[in-house]
């Protein structure tokens, strides 16, 4: 099954109203901003990292970055990196290569959300393809992943950046 149809039948069942939004191919989290008109503030990305020796998937803002003296704090380790792809492929095997949703929960991984995302009312992410998304309230994805909240973003100078 795809994550996609997954994840519709998840948020069906929890009763939560949600848009898929169809849009050209893209590969970073700047174009799928722009194809989709949505500002890089309420477009939530997936960073993965390694904290000792497990994964966790980071969620936050496309015009963040993420900041890694912060993730040695967070995780109180001095051993976290970011993963790579060819590291974490494999625990999304009905994924498009970095085009996981934030819902860590259906994999069985913890997530953390950067504080700055809990301000928005709505967020969008990827649905597990290059050319599809999902939009829902953030009240609604928090009920739903219960992630961690901390601040592990760092300052940008411009309109987008990458991980």
């Amino acid at each position: 099954m795809s994550i996609l149809k997954r994840l519709k039948d998840y948020l069906e069942r929890e009763k939560v109203p949600y848009k898929v939004l169809t849009h050209k191919e893209t590969f970073t989290a700047p174009e799928l901003a722009q194809a989709l008109h949505v500002p890089g503030k309420e477009l939530a990305k997936v960073v993965m990292v390694k904290a000792d020796e497990r994964f966790v998937m980071m969620v936050l803002s496309a015009n963040r970055k993420v900041d890694p003296k912060r993730l040695k704090e967070i995780f109180r380790t001095s051993h976290v990196r970011l993963a790579t792809e060819a590291e974490f492929n494999e625990l999304f095997p009905d994924c498009e290569l970095g085009a996981m949703p934030p819902f860590g929960n259906l994999y069985g991984l913890e997530v953390t959300v950067d504080q700055s995302l809990t301000m928005d009312e709505e967020i969008v992410f990827q649905a597990g393809t290059r050319h599809e998304a999902v939009k829902l309230r953030y009240q609604d994805f928090a009920s739903l992943v219960r992630p961690r909240v901390a601040e592990f973003h760092t300052a940008t100078t411009g309109p987008m950046t990458g991980p």
